[in-house]
């Protein structure tokens, strides 16, 4: 199902992300599916193995790296959103999140005691020199946008992610690697987005260095241990996208009216952004807002318990990417922060918050 109904925006969604992939890894660990977690982490481990250079944000579910976009004009689409396109251009885009949560997945999942293998501490290594060499610059960020890349925030707190954990990996199981050059490029990409990231006067971090703007993701910085939830600045930060992004209660990815995509404005609210407020509101204490906006959540899917990537709160209706496995992991992780005494959002903000100053 397209993202924008009659518009431009409608993509082929038959592939893996890694991204998806890491993030579905962890939530079958946190349910306790052990072994499919392993078979999921093998399979990541081949897919991006090779030159690290050569790494792709997304492959074919059986490894595929060339995934070449067409458009195919005889298909009218779901209801008439033309181009129908075949394959995905993204797989050629650069987006630094995903070095941060292949790295984060890798060292909950041997925090989880799931087997380790020296080959999969190798392909870290060599993703760690690329990621050296390549962090600073821009990206298309984790909504793939079809526009001008940016230095988006996100990304490089994902960049800083990936650094804190492969170090985390080395002191707590004794594993080999630069250690003292690593914890250098940990505070220099923790100083870069302090510092390049924030906007003082809106007393918020924004979606890229030197924009007004915010994003959705910003949500997630607290989540994965780049500052703690009580800093000032995430404060100021949540209280911006409350006070920007929400529309109907629930929350939009970005600036809908001027995307950074180069695309037509307007699209629904982002379900996981939506989720992602939950978990914070859960680390700020604020538990009756959460159970809320959970419930309200839940009572979007339809007859069968399935959710898409997007609700139209102005039709009332599902739209976007459908079912979506982005949506569906963060439903997972917000039920288990809901319901569990270790809840997942803890296990990944109390990874490193608090441990660096800026």
């Amino acid at each position: 199902m397209p993202e924008q109904i009659g518009g431009a925006r409608n993509w082929d969604y038959r592939y893996c992300w890694l991204r998806d992939a890491t993030l579905t890894l962890l939530g079958l660990m946190h349910a306790g599916f052990y072994d499919e977690a392993l078979a999921w982490r093998e399979w990541l481990l081949r897919a991006v193995a090779g030159s690290p250079d050569q790494v792709q944000i997304m492959y074919g579910i059986a490894g595929e790296r060339f995934l070449e976009e067409r458009t195919v004009p005889w298909l009218p689409g779901y209801e008439g959103s033309a181009p129908v396109r075949i394959g995905n251009a993204a797989y050629g885009q650069v987006q630094l999140d995903i070095f941060g949560e292949v790295m984060d997945a890798d060292y909950q999942a041997r925090r989880g005691g799931l087997t380790a293998s020296e080959s999969g501490w190798n392909v870290q290594l060599a993703l760690m020199e690329h990621l050296d060499r390549v962090w600073m610059k821009p990206d298309a960020s984790i909504w793939e946008i079809r526009g001008e890349w940016q230095q988006f925030t996100y990304s490089k707190v994902m960049a800083w992610v990936a650094v804190d954990r492969v170090i985390k990996n080395a002191e707590a199981f004794g594993l080999q690697g630069p250690l003292e050059r690593w914890r250098k490029m940990r505070e220099v990409i923790h100083r870069d987005v302090c510092e390049r990231g924030f906007d003082s006067e809106r007393g918020s971090f924004v979606q890229a260095y030197g924009s007004k703007k915010l994003d959705a993701s910003l949500l997630l910085l607290p989540s994965v241990g780049f500052l703690p939830v009580t800093d000032p600045r995430i404060a100021g930060t949540v209280a911006a996208i409350e006070r920007e992004l929400i529309a109907d209660g629930f929350v939009r990815r970005y600036d809908t009216e001027d995307p950074p995509d180069g695309l037509l404005p307007g699209e629904g609210v982002f379900l996981a952004c939506s989720f992602w407020l939950v978990d914070v509101y859960l680390l700020q204490n604020r538990r009756r807002e959460a159970e809320r906006l959970f419930e309200r959540l839940v009572s979007l899917c339809n007859d069968v318990g399935l959710l898409s990537e997007e609700y139209d709160p102005g039709a009332k209706r599902l739209v976007g990417n459908f079912p979506q496995a982005f949506t569906h992991v963060a439903l997972i992780n917000s039920a288990f922060n809901l319901t569990r005494d270790t809840k997942p959002v803890h296990q990944r903000a109390r990874a490193s918050a608090g441990k660096l100053k800026a």
